[in-house]
């Protein structure tokens, strides 16, 4: 008996990132193969390392007003590292609200006092952030899946809990109204937009003993008038062209950028800031929006080093910065 629909993907008890999507050749020189996927033990050894120190608190400014928006239109509020406001105009009604992968918690770790410290404060807290309808969680790595934000509100507001397959057990008695789980490319229509878990190419564990035993994902959120892609964690592959040609392009992607040092642990689960840019041509979108990065020193790069290397490619392309926005947490975004 299997738990989960075997596919390219999935092999009935534990997922991977299909050949199909995977980049061929590899972007840098590939490293031994023992090192290709970010294990355990390899990750373990390269966190008692010595890295670029980071500042250890960064100011932020007060957070954008949430503006009023027509029946169809997103708009899009920076929280932090991975975690976005997004608000879908209603007629007659407040708007459709969504949060990804919300995290407030000082520390993305299982352990309350050791662990990635944050160095920034969200750009929206727990207090300003309105009743939510919907949660979409990418995958259960402890920056995305942080059961003490999720708890929160989720006590607070009841709202429903969309994941990928095999997560639902990190979800579990969190006071969720409904926990749905889904397969990549899986749509479900709810109030009036539709939901499509997307691929990504990235890994799961919470434990050294749950390896890939369940599924990592992006999301397409689309309503009559406008499409929305949040990424998820994801490295530089040919997902792209697939989410394209399924889903058309959208008005909005969110678009990891940070933590791609070292390529040897993190070339196979992260995107380089060049990568981004490149997916998001892929991609064909409107707007991009950066994401994953400046909030929890992950790995090696350093603190600034996202954003400029991200300015600098667009420069180099002679794209305006304006093409792929690098938000200040809390800052409210849609389009004109």
């Amino acid at each position: 008996m299997h738990p989960f629909p075997k596919s390219d993907h999935c092999d009935g008890h534990a997922f991977q990132n299909p050949p199909s999507y995977r980049l061929s050749p590899p972007l840098v020189v590939a490293p031994p193969r023992e090192d290709r996927e970010p294990r355990f033990r390899s990750i373990l050894s390269w966190q008692m390392s010595l890295r670029p120190r980071w500042p250890d608190d960064v100011a932020t400014n007060p957070p954008d007003a949430l503006p009023a928006l027509e029946p169809g239109e997103f708009s899009v509020s920076f929280i932090n590292h991975s975690s976005f406001l997004l608000r879908i105009g209603r007629a007659g009604q407040r708007p459709l609200t969504l949060l990804t992968d919300p995290i407030l918690s000082q520390r993305c770790s299982p352990f309350r006092h050791f662990g990635p410290k944050r160095v920034v404060p969200p750009g929206l807290g727990f207090a300003q952030i309105p009743k939510i309808d919907i949660v979409l969680v990418s995958h259960c790595h402890y920056d995305h899946l942080d059961r003490p934000t999720l708890r929160r509100i989720a006590r607070r507001d009841q709202p429903l809990c969309i994941a990928p397959l095999g997560n639902r057990r990190h979800l579990n008695g969190l006071a969720f109204s409904r926990v749905i789980t889904m397969d990549w490319w899986d749509r479900l229509p709810v109030d009036k937009i539709a939901i499509t878990l997307v691929p990504a190419l990235h890994g799961s564990a919470r434990t050294p003993f749950d390896g890939n035993r369940a599924l990592w994902s992006g999301f397409h959120v689309e309503s009559h008038r406008q499409k929305l892609l949040f990424a998820g964690d994801t490295a530089h592959g040919h997902h792209w062209q697939a989410i394209h040609a399924r889903l058309g392009a959208p008005d909005f992607a969110l678009l990891p950028i940070g933590a791609y040092e070292p390529a040897s642990l993190m070339q196979s689960v992260h995107m380089t800031p060049e990568q981004a840019v490149e997916a998001a041509t892929l991609l064909h979108v409107r707007q991009a929006v950066a994401m994953h990065f400046g909030t929890f020193q992950l790995t090696d790069e350093g603190y600034w080093e996202p954003g400029g290397r991200l300015r600098h490619c667009l420069a180099t392309l002679g794209l305006p910065e304006s093409r792929f926005i690098i938000p200040e947490r809390g800052q409210c975004l849609r389009l004109a």
